[in-house]
C-alpha cells in the first residue's frame, strides 16, 4: 500500500520516496494478515483508483471509486479508514525524517549554511559588522520562549504518537546506518513489528482527557526533545561564536531560550483549571526536571573516575568531598565522585521534601536539600572550575555541561507556567471583592475614569481587600485560590516558575489593574516596595481591540502608579496578540493587516514612554489561527517588534509534529532563535513600507473585511450553513481535549472558539478562514487601480516580507484545499435554498483567490516556487479524498438517526485521518 508519483523526483529526495514505498508495503502486508485478503484487496481497489483519478481526471474512476465506497460494510468501513488514516501518519513520519536529513546534508556541506539556522544568522551578523558588546547585550537581554498549550487539536493519542515515534527510530537507524545484510532483515523486523503494534492500537480515546493528562502528555516532550536537544544547542551555538572570534572562548551564554507552558494554568473558558490543577502541573513539572538531574548526576558520577593521585583538584572540590555522606574506602582517592555523591544526596533531599520519593536512587547518606536551583548550580560550577583549571577542560565539555545548562534553562521549575483568565471574569471578582469590602460600591456601574481611580487607590494601600471572615462566591474563591498557590510556587521553586498573568478580551487599563489587585491579595504585588512578582499581559484578539490596543497601552503608561510596578519588571511589559479570533472576527486579510498595525502602534508607543517591548503570538497549526513557517513569519514582523524578545504559542498538533522528533525538535528551537537574532540585530533599522504599500494594504483589507463580515455575520442562515456543512458538531464529541469547544452553549459564531471553527473548515477541505475574503478584495482593488493595480501588488510580494508572507500562507492553503469536496459536504445542508445561496458565493471567492494569487505571485500553479511541498500534497491526496467521502456518508447516516456506535467511530477515525494528511488543520 504504497505510491509516491515518480516523475519529476531530484535525486535528492528519492530517500523518502524510498521511506514511503517502505512503509506502504509494511502496512499493506499488516492489514493483509491482520484483516484478510479481501479487506488488503479493497483498500489496493480504492488506492489505485483513487490514484488514477487523481493523475488523470479520469471521470470513470471517480465514479468506480464512489461506487466502491458507498457500498462499504459499518465494520470494512472503518478499517478501510484506519488503513488510509495511518498511511497519513507514515507518511508523516518519513518526511519528518526527509527534513531531518536534508538538514544534515545542508549542514556537512560547504555550501553556505541553511536559512534559519544559527550558523546562517551568525554569518549575517559577522557580515553586517555587529559588535561583541551589540551581541553581548542581545544575548543578555534576549528572551525567546515557545509556550506548550493544551489547546485541543491534537486527535491522537500518546501511545499512537510514542509508536509512531518507535517507527521514527528504526527509520533513522536506517538512515544513518549502513547496515550489513542481517541488520538490515532485524531492522525490517522491527519496523514490523512497530506498524503491527500501531495498527493494533486504538487510534481515538476513549473518554475525554481530563487536565492531569494535559499536563502529562505536555511533558512527555521534554524527554522527548527539550531537556537533551536544549543543552547540545547552547554548546553548539557557544562553539560556533568561539570558532567566529576568540574572544568568545570559555564565554558562557545566558539561557536566553526557555520553554514556557499554559497547561494547568490556562483557566479562559476551562473550569476544569483550578489551585490544585496547578498545583499539580506544578509538582509534575518539577518531578520531571529533578528527575532528569539525579539520572544526570549518577552517570556523571561514573563518568568522573578521576583519581586524586594523579589529577589536581580544587580545595572547593576537596571541601564538597569531604562534607559528603560517601565514605567508602573504594573511592578514598576519588574527589569528584565524592563529591558528586555529596551534591546527589543534597538534590535527593530536595526531591524527597517535594514528594519526589519515586524518582530517587537511595542515596549512600543523608545530605542537607538545596534551597534553591542556584545553590545546586553553584556546586555543579565548582566541579566545572575545577576541571578546566587543572587540565581536564574535555571533560567539563561533556556530560557536566549540558547538565548545567540543563539546570540554568529549566530550574527546578522546568517550565514557565503563565496563568490566563479572561477580563469579564476579572470584572466580576474585583466587584465582589469591593462590593463586600464596601457595600453600594456598584464597581460594575463605573465609568473607565472611575474604575482605575478606585483601583489605583486599592493598589496604593498595603491592606488586603478580603477577609477571611467573609463568604464569597465560588468564582472569586476559586480565583483567588489560584493567585494563591502561584505564590505559594514562587517560594517552593522560584521566581520563574509562574511569571506571568494573561488577561483575555483585554480592551480598558482597568482589565490589567484589576489583574493587579488580585496579585496584591496574594503578596504578589507589594505597594509599600513598589514590587510586582509577575508580568501582566494583556491580550488583544478582535480587530477592535488590535485598532485600540495602542490607546491602551497609552492610557496605561500614563499612569505613574502603574509605572512604578513596571520599574520593578525591568521596564519591560508584554503585550499578547491573539491570532484566531482575530481571524474569525475579521476573516484572514484583515486580521494579518491589524496585527500588523497593532505591533507599529505598540513600537511607537513604547518608544514615548521609554518601555521594552516584548510581544506574544498567540498563533495556532493553521493559517487561519495564525500558523505558518515560524522564520518567515518572525522575520515578516514591522521593524522594533522583535526587540531580542518573542515569545509564541505552540498548540496541538503542532506540538507533536514539531517536537517529538528530537533532531527535528532542535531544528524548530534553532530557527526561533535565529529568526530572533537575525529579526533584532540586523532588521531594526529597516526603513517602513513604502506609503503605496500602506494605502494599498488599507484598501484590500477594507474590501476584504467588508466581504467576510458580510457572509459570515451578514448572511441569513450562514450559522446554520457553517455546523451542517462541516463536521464541527462532531469535533465537540471527540475526546481530544478538556476545555469545552463553545464559551457558551450557544451555536451562535461569535460564541465558537477559533479553534473548531478552523479545524470544521479544513475537514470538508474548504479551509475558508485561510483565504475568503481576497479574491473579491483584489478585484475591487484593480478595478480602482486598472493600470497600476497588479504591478504594485507584484512588487509587494517581491519587496515586502510582511506581504510575501501572507502570500505564501494562503497558497499553501489553497494547495491543500478541494472545491469538488467541498461541494459534497455542502450537500449535508438539509435546506436547498440556503445550500444554493451560500455555496456558490464560496466557489466564486475560491476560484477567484486562486486567480488572483496566481497573478500576483507571477505562478502558473499554486506551490510552483515550493515543488518538494506541492509534490507531498499531491500524493497525499489520494490517501485524503476517500477518507473525505466517507465521513460524508457517516455523517449522512449519523444525523439520519444511524446508531450505531460504528457510525460514530468511524466518524472521528475520518476526523483523525483527514486531521493527519493535512498536517496543520487546527
Amino acid at each position: 500500500m504504497s505510491v509516491i508519483q515518480t516523475s519529476e523526483i531530484p535525486a535528492k529526495d528519492l530517500p523518502l520516496r524510498d521511506d514511503i514505498r517502505l512503509l506502504g508495503r509494511v502496512l499493506g502486508d499488516t492489514i493483509r494478515s491482520q484483516e484478510g485478503e479481501a479487506v488488503f484487496d479493497i483498500v489496493e481497489r480504492i488506492r489505485q483508483t483513487s490514484i488514477r483519478f487523481h493523475r488523470d481526471e479520469d471521470q470513470t474512476a471517480r465514479r468506480e471509486l464512489e461506487t466502491t465506497l458507498d457500498t462499504l460494510s459499518r465494520d470494512s468501513s472503518n478499517k478501510i479508514i484506519r488503513a488510509f488514516s495511518y498511511f497519513s501518519h507514515l507518511a508523516n513520519i518519513a518526511e519528518d525524517l526527509h527534513h531531518v536529513r536534508r538538514s544534515r546534508a545542508h549542514a556537512m556541506a560547504a555550501s553556505a549554511p541553511r536559512e534559519g539556522t544559527l550558523a546562517r544568522a551568525l554569518g549575517l551578523v559577522r557580515e553586517a559588522k555587529v559588535s561583541q558588546a551589540e551581541l553581548q547585550k542581545f544575548f543578555a537581554t534576549a528572551l525567546v520562549s515557545p509556550v506548550l498549550t493544551a489547546h485541543p487539536t491534537e486527535v491522537r493519542r500518546k501511545s499512537t504518537i510514542d509508536r509512531e515515534m518507535e517507527v521514527a527510530q528504526i527509520l533513522t537507524k536506517r538512515d544513518r546506518q549502513h547496515l550489513i545484510p542481517e541488520e538490515e532483515a532485524s531492522s525490517e523486523e522491527a519496523l514490523r513489528r512497530a506498524i503491527l503494534t500501531l495498527w493494533q492500537t486504538s487510534i481515538l480515546r476513549g473518554t475525554r482527557l481530563k487536565v492531569v493528562d494535559e499536563i502529562m502528555n505536555g511533558l512527555s516532550y521534554y524527554d522527548y526533545t527539550f531537556l537533551t536537544q536544549l543543552p547540545r544547542l547552547y554548546a553548539s551555538l557557544e562553539d560556533r561564536l568561539a570558532a567566529m572570534d576568540s574572544a568568545w572562548d570559555d564565554v558562557e551564554l545566558p539561557s536566553f531560550l526557555r520553554m514556557g507552558s499554559w497547561i494547568g494554568g490556562d483557566r479562559d473558558g476551562n473550569p476544569f483549571v483550578t489551585a490544585e490543577t496547578l498545583r499539580q502541573a506544578l509538582l509534575l513539572q518539577g518531578r520531571r526536571a529533578i528527575g532528569f538531574y539525579l539520572e544526570e548526576l549518577h552517570l556523571l558520577g561514573g563518568e568522573l573516575s578521576l583519581d586524586g593521585r594523579y589529577v589536581a583538584v580544587s580545595e572547593l572540590v576537596q571541601d564538597l568531598a569531604k562534607i559528603s555522606p560517601d565514605t567508602s574506602p573504594h573511592r578514598q582517592d576519588e574527589p569528584y565522585r565524592r563529591a558528586i555523591t555529596g551534591i546527589y544526596a543534597r538534590l535527593a533531599t530536595t526531591a524527597a521534601a517535594l514528594g519526589y520519593d519515586d524518582v530517587v536512587r537511595h542515596p549512600v547518606g543523608d545530605a542537607p536539600a538545596y534551597a534553591t536551583a542556584e545553590d545546586f548550580a553553584a556546586d555543579l560550577a565548582i566541579i566545572h572550575h575545577s576541571l578546566v583549571a587543572n587540565g581536564s577542560a574535555a571533560l567539563a565539555r561533556g556530560r557536566l555541561r549540558k547538565l548545567r545548562r540543563a539546570l540554568d534553562v529549566f530550574g527546578f521549575h522546568l517550565a514557565s507556567i503563565d496563568l490566563r483568565q479572561n477580563s469579564d471574569v476579572h470584572e466580576r471578582v474585583v466587584a465582589e471583592m469591593l462590593e463586600k469590602a464596601s457595600p453600594g460600591t456598584n464597581y460594575k456601574g463605573m465609568s473607565e475614569d472611575d474604575r482605575v481611580t478606585l483601583l489605583l487607590a486599592e493598589l496604593r494601600t498595603p491592606r488586603l481587600l478580603t477577609s477571611p471572615y467573609l463568604d464569597y462566591s465560588p468564582e472569586t474563591t476559586s480565583e483567588l485560590a489560584i493567585a494563591r498557590e502561584a505564590a505559594e510556587a514562587h517560594r517552593c521553586f522560584g521566581k520563574a516558575a509562574v511569571p506571568n498573568y494573561v488577561i483575555s478580551k483585554a480592551s480598558d487599563p482597568s482589565d490589567v489593574l484589576e489583574v493587579a489587585l488580585l496579585l496584591k491579595e496574594a503578596g504578589l504585588l507589594r505597594p509599600a516596595e513598589g514590587e510586582m512578582d509577575v508580568n501582566i499581559i494583556p491580550l488583544f484578539e478582535t480587530i477592535a481591540d488590535l485598532q485600540n490596543c495602542g490607546d491602551v497601552m497609552e492610557a496605561l503608561f500614563s499612569l505613574p502608579d502603574y509605572m512604578r510596578f513596571l520599574k520593578s519588571r525591568g521596564q519591560t511589559q508584554e503585550v499578547m496578540l491573539g491570532y484566531s479570533d482575530s481571524n474569525k472576527d475579521g476573516g484572514f486579510l484583515t486580521s494579518g493587516w491589524e496585527l500588523y498595525k497593532a505591533e507599529i502602534e505598540l513600537v511607537e508607543t513604547f518608544a514615548r514612554h521609554g518601555v521594552a517591548l516584548r510581544l506574544f503570538h498567540g498563533r495556532g497549526g493553521s493559517v487561519g489561527r495564525g500558523g505558518g513557517p515560524s522564520y518567515q513569519a518572525i522575520l515578516a514582523q514591522p521593524g522594533g517588534a522583535v526587540q531580542g524578545a518573542i515569545r509564541i504559542t505552540e498548540q496541538g498538533e503542532v506540538i507533536a509534529g514539531k517536537y517529538s522528533n528530537p533532531d527535528l525538535g532542535r531544528r524548530n528551537l534553532e530557527i526561533l532563535a535565529a529568526a530572533t537574532m537575525e529579526a533584532s540585530l540586523l532588521h531594526t533599522g529597516q526603513p517602513a513600507p513604502r506609503a503605496e504599500y500602506l494605502e494599498a494594504m488599507e484598501e484590500l483589507s477594507a474590501s476584504a473585511y467588508r466581504t467576510y463580515r458580510d457572509l459570515v455575520y451578514g448572511t441569513e442562515g450562514f450559522e446554520r450553513y457553517f455546523w451542517e456543512s462541516t463536521v464541527s458538531g462532531e469535533i465537540a464529541n471527540l475526546n481530544i481535549g478538556s476545555r469545552p469547544a463553545s464559551r457558551t452553549n450557544s451555536r451562535r459564531i461569535e460564541d465558537l472558539r477559533a479553534i473548531p471553527w478552523v479545524f470544521g473548515w479544513a475537514q470538508c477541505r474548504l479551509m475558508l478562514p485561510g483565504w475568503f475574503g481576497f479574491g473579491a478584495a483584489v478585484k475591487s482593488y484593480l478595478a480602482a487601480h486598472p493600470e497600476t493595480g497588479m504591478a504594485l501588488l507584484q512588487e509587494m510580494n517581491r519587496e515586502w516580507p510582511f506581504f510575501q508572507s501572507l502570500l505564501s500562507n494562503m497558497d499553501m492553503v489553497l494547495a491543500k484545499s478541494n472545491i469538488a469536496i467541498a461541494s459534497r459536504y455542502a450537500m449535508l445542508v438539509e435546506d436547498e435554498a440556503l445550500r444554493d445561496a451560500i455555496f456558490p458565493r464560496l466557489r466564486k471567492e475560491w476560484e477567484e483567490t486562486i486567480g488572483q494569487l496566481l497573478a500576483i505571485t507571477e505562478q502558473t500553479a499554486l506551490l510552483d516556487r515550493n515543488p518538494l511541498l506541492a509534490r507531498s500534497i499531491r500524493n497525499r491526496f489520494p490517501y485524503l479524498d476517500p477518507l473525505n467521502h466517507l465521513q460524508i456518508e457517516l455523517l449522512k447516516r449519523h444525523r439520519g438517526g444511524d446508531t450505531d456506535e460504528r457510525v460514530v467511530q468511524g466518524i472521528h477515525l475520518t476526523i483523525n485521518g483527514v486531521a493527519a494528511g493535512l498536517r496543520n488543520s487546527g
